[in-house]
């Protein structure tokens, strides 16, 4: 018979161990596997109180099985749990975005604005520019301070290469006094209410001097321009170092107008000789001062605009 090792390290020869009931009625205590050593029912008499090793060993590896297999079991329901909280939890996140209408609570989608979509604008269109012309034209509009200073500023003017020293000037509200020929009395005739007069030497023995007649209105100035054709002279204007010219002489003469007002020009040499159409130097210098009369003019028509268009 086969010995076994006990508690106390000593070998000794199993004993009997009375027969354990299974099941069956009567007054023999069951034996318990899954209850603790010291609460076994051991029974008395022949036997020595050692308990069956082989019944216990058995027993704890059945007990070994059992609680393997419940502890996979359980690993597997813990799973099984962690899942279906993962799943309530998606669960409950979609219902309570839902709740709130869409889940980022974006507006609705036709106020929600395209990114590649390119914005639109009415459209716009700038106010024309103010016309010059308009406030030179009419006395209503052509309201800026007007004196022979402001037409002929300084004491000298450049043309091109040309410099032209200024003489006397002069301004008067009877316009008829300052004119000769038939100009007197188209002036009269069409209310002119003032005529400004400058007059302009080159150094070479030319002089002009240009007058300048204002008038209500563009139509007005247009009449006498067409009037004045034939034989309508503005006066020559001698002084401040300039001599009489035109007095007796032939001389050029020129017309012209632009909005309302009417420029001439009265031009020859200071010698008192005739001009020719071959003195290309005096026609010059009348193209030079009706060019900058003009210029003058129009110069007056622009600020106005201008400051009327910053208004």
């Amino acid at each position: 018979m086969a010995c076994r090792r006990t508690r106390s390290g000593t070998l000794r020869a199993p004993s009997k161990m009375r027969p354990m009931s299974y099941g069956q009625g009567g007054p023999q205590s069951q034996w318990d596997p899954w209850k603790p050593h010291s609460q076994q029912p051991w029974s008395s008499g022949d036997d020595d109180g050692t308990p069956d090793w082989a019944a216990l060993a058995e027993a704890s590896e059945s007990r070994n099985k059992r609680r393997k297999l419940l502890f996979i079991g359980g690993g597997a329901v813990a799973t099984v749990a962690i899942g279906t909280a993962v799943a309530m939890a998606v669960v409950s996140a979609n219902s309570s975005d839902n709740a709130n209408g869409t889940p980022t609570n974006l507006p609705a989608s036709a106020s929600v604005p395209s990114g590649s979509a390119t914005p639109s604008f009415a459209p716009t269109s700038a106010p024309p520019p103010l016309n010059p012309k308009d406030f030179i034209s009419s006395a209503k509009k052509d309201t800026a301070p007007l004196s022979a200073d402001s037409l002929f500023p300084g004491t000298q003017l450049t043309m091109g290469d040309t410099v032209y020293k200024k003489g006397a000037t002069d301004d008067t509200t009877k316009c008829a006094t300052a004119a000769n020929g038939t100009l007197p009395k188209i002036l009269d005739a069409n209310r002119c209410t003032r005529l400004i007069r400058a007059t302009y030497t080159n150094g070479g023995g030319i002089a002009i001097t240009v007058g300048v007649a204002v008038f209500d209105d563009q139509a007005q100035a247009a009449k006498v321009k067409a009037q004045a054709a034939k034989k309508a002279v503005v006066r020559s204007l001698p002084g401040k170092g300039i001599g009489n010219f035109c007095d007796s002489a032939v001389c050029l003469t020129t017309t012209n107008a632009v909005g309302r007002y009417v420029y001439f020009t009265t031009g020859g040499f200071l010698n008192g000789k005739d001009v020719t159409n071959k003195d290309t130097k005096v026609f010059r210098v009348g193209d030079d001062l009706q060019q900058f009369t003009f210029n003058q003019i129009y110069r007056r028509g622009q600020s106005q605009a201008s400051a009327a268009a910053n208004r």
